[in-house]
């Protein structure tokens, strides 16, 4: 069985991404990042969704010696010109303070009215073997931004994002609803086929 190891240390993504593999077919040695503590965190250097996926990936091949999956994933404004992209996490200056991140983006876009909120939520996985071989597929979640934040299910910019066809954001859908139709599902799912392809 050959080990599969995927950069983070989120146990919610790796039973979703295990979840895909084996819906597919593929059973192999899922493990995250907490398996090989003494390996740094990889700074997220790119200047792309992809970028900063490939460096992730390549980082923790080369220092396993296994196949590794690294994803990136951000909210993309139309009207912002794809802001805050890359910088999601960081929006308001302070890594990971999704309240703070929140308010900022809905007070630039206060005086923008519903038909011009479009935003999509995309997700770069990609997956690079120790020889250098790698591959990325990406995955997106269209919809229009709220003026008020609606639900608790979600994280990050879930309560404002309501997927298209949908009258809920995202933080009000179920997590099987979510994840049947996240660009993080969509991404690990376009992934399958690459996995076969390279490891088998």
């Amino acid at each position: 069985m050959t080990r599969l190891i995927l950069a983070t240390r989120n146990a919610g993504k790796i039973t979703e991404l295990h979840a895909i593999l084996a819906d597919a077919g593929l059973d192999h040695d899922l493990v995250g990042a907490d398996a090989y503590p003494d390996i740094p965190d990889v700074k997220e250097t790119g200047v792309t969704f992809a970028e900063n996926a490939l460096l992730k990936a390549h980082a923790l091949a080369q220092a396993t010696g296994h196949p590794a999956v690294a994803d990136d994933s951000g909210l993309c404004v139309d009207v912002l010109g794809g802001a805050p992209g890359i910088f999601s996490a960081r929006w308001s200056g302070t890594h990971g303070d999704d309240d703070a991140n929140l308010k900022l983006l809905l007070a630039q876009l206060s005086d923008i009215d519903t038909p011009h909120r479009g935003a999509y939520f995309t997700c770069a996985a990609a997956l690079a073997l120790p020889d250098g071989t790698e591959r990325v597929v990406e995955g997106r979640l269209t919809g229009i931004l709220r003026h008020t934040p609606a639900g608790t299910q979600g994280f990050g910019y879930d309560p404002i994002l309501q997927p298209d066809g949908e009258s809920r954001t995202c933080a009000e859908l179920t997590p099987a609803e979510k994840n049947a139709i996240s660009h993080r599902g969509k991404a690990f799912r376009a992934l399958v086929p690459v996995v076969r392809e390279l490891v088998g």
